[in-house]
């Protein structure tokens, strides 16, 4: 089977399944991977929202929405990225998991938060008791946006110093994305030593996928996390 990475200290939970999926790793492979935990997959379209769902079954169609929670076994929650940042969400006491798209758009509406809140209210999740893997996305030395990217960040001071100003370049920035998705799960009381991560730059990782690099808009890495279902 195709690549996918993992995060080692996810590996140890017997009832969950996950992966960050490499350039190599197609949605053919997806479902052979899905079906290997008696799950299929459940994808969004992604339109860059704070939008959750949370699921009992799988939907029809394709749901307008940028995260998915459930503790529903047998569905394999998917996001697609090339540079925007897969985040999972774990609550092993509860069995419940969430996947979260998070590119700049959504971490301005501060999707992390929102998933976390939904898993809150959905499951009776408590915050400290949260995992959150992010995986691979563009990192914060080759991200670089402009004043449009930074403006709606500017309102909180907590992200202030996730923009590093570009001399050559005036009125840019190097953004880091992870950065700002963890110091927001943070505020929410995800324990920083429970925020784990796979690393890796989209950008200057060949095994990964980058639409800035690559400048294709078809192409997407296949990100999912599930609860077995066997």
């Amino acid at each position: 089977m195709s690549e996918f990475l993992t995060i080692p200290a996810l590996n140890g939970l017997s009832w969950l399944f996950h992966g960050f999926g490499t350039r190599h790793f197609s949605e053919n492979d997806l479902r052979a991977a899905a079906a290997e935990y008696g799950a299929g997959p459940v994808q969004l379209r992604q339109i860059h929202s704070a939008r959750v769902l949370v699921l009992d079954e799988a939907p029809a169609g394709l749901p307008e929405a940028d995260a998915a929670a459930t503790r529903r076994p047998g569905l394999a929650l998917v996001v697609k990225t090339a540079d925007c940042l897969p985040l999972f969400l774990i609550d092993a006491e509860r069995r419940a998991v969430a996947a979260v798209h998070a590119g700049w758009r959504g971490t301005a509406r501060r999707i992390a938060v929102e998933a976390v809140e939904s898993m809150t209210r959905a499951f009776g999740t408590g915050p400290a008791s949260l995992l959150a893997a992010l995986g691979p996305c563009i990192g914060g030395g080759c991200y670089e946006v402009g004043e449009d990217v930074a403006a709606p960040f500017r309102r909180d001071s907590h992200f202030a110093a996730l923009f590093a100003a570009i001399p050559a370049r005036p009125g840019k920035y190097f953004f880091d994305l992870r950065a700002a998705n963890r110091a927001q799960l943070e505020t929410t009381g995800v324990l920083p030593s429970n925020i784990l991560e796979a690393g890796g730059c989209t950008h200057c990782d060949s095994r990964l996928l980058s639409f800035r690099r690559d400048r294709r808009s078809n192409l997407r890495l296949f990100n999912f996390i599930g609860i077995r279902a066997d």
